[in-house]
């Protein structure tokens, strides 16, 4: 399920104190502090502002509230989180590197959910198998063909080809949607206010419930995203 950790806060004091610039002239506002410490007044301007009604423009200095973390995800949660505009992706795990190589790793049974099946898991490492035994075939130059090295078992250059391909298709199409893979993620408070009022109480609640819980306990956002009554 869906876990999040090494999370990093930029810009916090900094966009509070920059929440004043619409109402500054001449030079803009570049201290917000009263002995080391947020000014009163820039805290409660800055709670006000940030529980906008979303899309007013005046909640926008938290899009400078930069949040940085990596997010282990299953593959059924990733196309609901990238519908978002402003998460930057910034590297990520690969199906298309590594996925042939994961059945063999000792991690193997520890890169899925707990709602996937043993005999999915199967399955995935039995065309894991099948594609890495093709990568065991040795191109010849005598006469062209690929040739197993333990067995008489040989291939044409297009047939060999075609059998790699579809032996990764059928490793990739298989893949249950529980799999899950890491990535390390750049947004900012904006976008998690957001992410924050759509996703509070969804279905998935053991994957968007983890990154509430997040949100809920990053410095300052539930008092500058939430309206107090």
């Amino acid at each position: 399920m869906l876990e999040i950790k090494n999370i990093s806060i930029y810009g916090l004091e900094r966009s509070l104190i920059a929440s004043g610039n619409p109402m500054t002239v001449g030079e803009i506002q570049t201290s917000g502090y009263t002995d080391n410490y947020l000014a009163s007044s820039t805290i409660a301007r800055g709670k006000k502002l940030g529980s906008a009604k979303p899309s007013s423009g005046h909640d926008n200095f938290l899009s400078g509230i930069i949040v940085q973390f990596d997010v282990k995800y299953p593959l059924y949660w990733s196309p609901e989180f990238q519908r978002y505009h402003f998460i930057q992706i910034i590297s990520s795990q690969s199906t298309m590197h590594r996925l042939t190589t994961a059945a063999s790793s000792s991690d193997f049974n520890e890169m899925f959910n707990k709602y996937v099946d043993s005999q999915i898991k199967d399955i995935i490492k039995k065309y894991s198998d099948e594609y890495n035994y093709l990568q065991e075939f040795k191109l010849s130059d005598k006469d062209h063909l690929y040739h197993h090295p333990y067995n008489e078992e040989t291939f044409s250059e297009s047939q060999f080809e075609e059998e790699v391909y579809k032996a990764f298709m059928r490793l990739r199409s298989n893949l249950p949607s529980g799999y899950e893979m890491w990535m390390t993620v750049s947004t900012n408070y904006l976008q998690l206010k957001t992410i924050y009022s759509q996703r509070k109480g969804h279905k998935l609640k053991e994957d968007w419930g983890a990154f509430i819980k997040m949100c809920d306990e990053l410095p300052m956002f539930k008092e500058l995203t939430i309206k107090e009554n």
